[in-house]
């Protein structure tokens, strides 16, 4: 991140006094929460899309974050009016990010810091609408894979964010009640899924 370490601090700083009260569990959105990635992200939309012809507003992406990619992928298709297989464009879209841009991959300083200094402490997991392949592979550039102890990606529930499924799942395997659970956002599907499902929340892109 492009932040100086005051910045970032101040931030940490902040966020400890939001998630300090006693949850059993945090579980932390990836894309844009832990991984500053979402201009490649957007990049691999935009490249993807184009392969149909399609002129994509990365904006829509920032509009829907969270969303399964593959219901990103639909809805792309419902709003240029262009049909297309969506799980073929995820596909296509995920194997481009995976192979070009994930090495790169930076984190966001301040959640990542408070994701390693927590493990142990509370039980860590992942719900991203990432595939849960690319997911990891994230977390292990990120050097956070260790720390995590439930992923869930798209295609692991059958709803995805805006639905509180993949928060639900994740509490579930977790054996930590909804309302012990902190989660970290930064778009609003995710805060919406949160909400639905009984948790506190934060979005970290607002700090």
């Amino acid at each position: 991140m492009s932040e100086s370490g005051n910045t970032t601090d101040a931030k940490y700083q902040q966020l400890l006094a939001i998630t300090n009260n006693g949850y059993d569990a945090f579980l932390y959105d990836c894309d844009g929460t832990l991984a500053d990635n979402m201009h490649a992200h957007k990049a691999a939309y935009v490249q993807t899309a184009a392969h149909y012809g399609i002129e994509l507003d990365p904006e829509l992406i920032t509009e829907l974050a969270g969303w399964p990619t593959v219901d990103m992928a639909a809805e792309i298709s419902k709003r240029y009016g262009v049909a297309f297989d969506p799980e073929k464009f995820a596909t296509e879209k995920s194997t481009l990010y995976y192979e070009s841009y994930i090495g790169h991959t930076q984190p966001i300083e301040f959640v990542a810091r408070h994701l390693q200094e927590h493990a142990g402490k509370v039980r860590i997991g992942i719900v991203s609408g990432g595939r849960p392949r690319t997911v990891t592979k994230t977390l292990e550039v990120l050097g956070l894979l260790q720390y995590v102890e439930v992923i869930v990606g798209a295609g692991d529930t059958k709803r995805g964010k805006p639905y509180p499924d993949p928060f639900l799942a994740a509490a579930k395997q977790l054996g930590v009640a909804p309302a012990k659970c902190m989660v970290f956002e930064d778009g609003q599907p995710g805060v919406d899924a949160a909400i639905a499902a009984g948790m506190d929340w934060v979005r970290i892109d607002l700090l």
